[in-house]
């Protein structure tokens, strides 16, 4: 994929987590990880993990790191706020919509009162400096339609849309707008994080594994990443290249945030994830609510899956690691020994992929193990999560089912708990392990029974359907 040649003075940094083999030969890495072989000249350019544009050549290597994602963008200024018009949509939340004005100061701003039973007025927002304009509609037509008529109405090169319960952190626009200097992107997102100081176990919960927080790492938003989508609580988007793929599909209720960024990619643009902005969320906090929540993220999986199939797979693992679990999961020495002889050829196959790098075995083997270890994190999570219905029926009739059920269950629970309190603040209260596992569990349920009833409703699996790649 190439694109628009980036400025001078735009530089890239090659990402930390990136193997560097050969002696700066080949990179390996990325989201999904890639193999990158570098001639003799862009060796040279990038031998401090730094590039800089100055030239044509320059330019088109930078381009070339940052779409194999194995580089992220040190752009060296961006727009002004001048530029951006702020979209809000709203539905009878005038303590959060007024609440999100007052950070706005300065800004074009237009609240789109998507039916709300007390009608939202201009003068609602008088003294708060910013330039309002409202919108209605006088029933609702869900948060897409409200978007698309913000989107509408706007006539700078950017819009922002900020959902009423959100609040902006100090700083967030200008780390945002500074990637739009790539003219390739079209979107960029910033980190979401609560709002509020937990108050209760799912509030908690919420701080440390919402779904709507991305995570402390940067990222490019790409199906089959670290980052496949941003939700719509909190972006910015380029107005031209939003109305060239049409805005937001105003037929889906949820996911619709998912949808427009796989039809930006489709498109051949360029989304980024930004976790130095921050915005904060008002999450629900309510059991009952936030189970429902859940829910409701997981029944968009299945109409996703029919616009874009393929991107919604639960799992996207080769062959060869899938066959070396299964054959484990026998729990027989028959069953030991063949999956030992398949991670074997798995090895092989991997020093064979590496033979033209100068390369040492326990590289090899640094990066077998790696791929078979992201594998069982991706079996256990999807046993787990999307497939629960089914790994609960087997563990009721069978004993080897109920075993590998509960292996899952521990490991992905625990994996889960230590990546994500990482990204808890030093200062922060750290959830226990028990109380993280038993909420992760009904994160899981919920969201699985939101996906199970997705399917039956649109009668298509495909987003049940794994991806296994040779």
């Amino acid at each position: 994929m190439t694109g628009p040649r980036l400025p001078d003075g735009f530089a890239v940094q090659v990402d930390r987590r990136v193997r560097v083999l050969g002696e700066g030969s080949a990179l390996l890495g990325g989201s999904p990880t890639r193999l990158l072989r570098l001639a003799p000249a862009a060796q040279t350019m990038l031998s401090s993990g730094r590039l800089e544009v100055h030239d044509a050549k320059s330019a088109q290597l930078a381009r070339t790191l940052l779409d194999a994602t194995v580089a992220h963008p040190r752009p060296a200024s961006g727009p002004s706020h001048r530029d951006v018009t702020v979209v809000i949509p709203v539905l009878d939340n005038a303590i959060g919509l007024k609440r999100l004005v007052e950070t706005l100061r300065g800004m074009r701003v237009v609240v789109v009162d998507d039916g709300s039973s007390q009608p939202v007025q201009v003068s609602d927002f008088a003294g708060l400096h910013c330039d309002v304009r409202v919108l209605r509609h006088q029933t609702s037509l869900g948060p897409a339609a409200a978007r698309n008529a913000g989107l509408a109405s706007c006539e700078t090169d950017f819009v922002a849309f900020l959902d009423s319960d959100v609040v902006p952190r100090r700083g967030w626009l200008e780390a945002l707008l500074g990637h739009f200097c790539d003219p390739a992107v079209a979107l960029v997102a910033p980190r979401i994080v609560g709002l509020r100081e937990p108050q209760n176990l799912v509030a908690r919960y919420e701080a440390v594994r919402s779904s709507l927080d991305l995570g402390l790492r940067e990222a490019p938003v790409v199906p089959y990443g670290t980052v496949s989508y941003v939700p719509s609580a909190a972006i910015i988007c380029r107005r031209t290249a939003l109305n060239d793929v049409g805005g937001f599909d105003e037929t889906l209720r949820s996911g619709e945030d998912v949808d427009l960024c796989w039809r930006f990619i489709e498109a051949e643009a360029r989304l980024r994830y930004e976790p130095i902005a921050l915005v904060g969320h008002d999450h629900r906090t309510g059991l009952r609510d936030w189970f429902a929540r859940k829910a409701f993220y997981g029944s968009s999986a299945a109409p996703l899956a029919i616009r874009h199939p393929g991107k919604t797979a639960p799992l996207v693992l080769s062959g060869w690691t899938l066959l070396v679990w299964l054959l484990l999961a026998m729990g027989s020495g028959i069953g030991y020994l063949a999956s030992t002889i398949v991670a074997g050829i798995t090895g092989r196959k991997i020093s064979r992929v590496l033979s033209t790098v100068d390369t040492e075995p326990r590289e090899v083997a640094a990066v077998a193990a790696q791929g078979l270890w992201s594998a069982a994190l991706q079996l256990a999570s999807a046993i787990c999560r999307h497939y629960w219905p089914v790994a609960l029926v087997s563990a009721v009739f069978f004993k080897r089912c109920r075993q590998i059920v509960l292996v899952a269950a521990v490991v992905d629970g625990v994996v889960d708990w230590a990546s994500r309190n990482g990204n808890v603040d030093d200062d922060a209260q750290r959830m226990g392990l028990l109380t993280y596992l038993l909420l992760k569990r009904l994160d899981d349920i919920a969201y699985g029974l939101g996906l199970w009833t997705g399917v039956i409703r649109e009668r298509d699996l495909g987003a049940l359907k794994p991806q296994i790649r040779t």
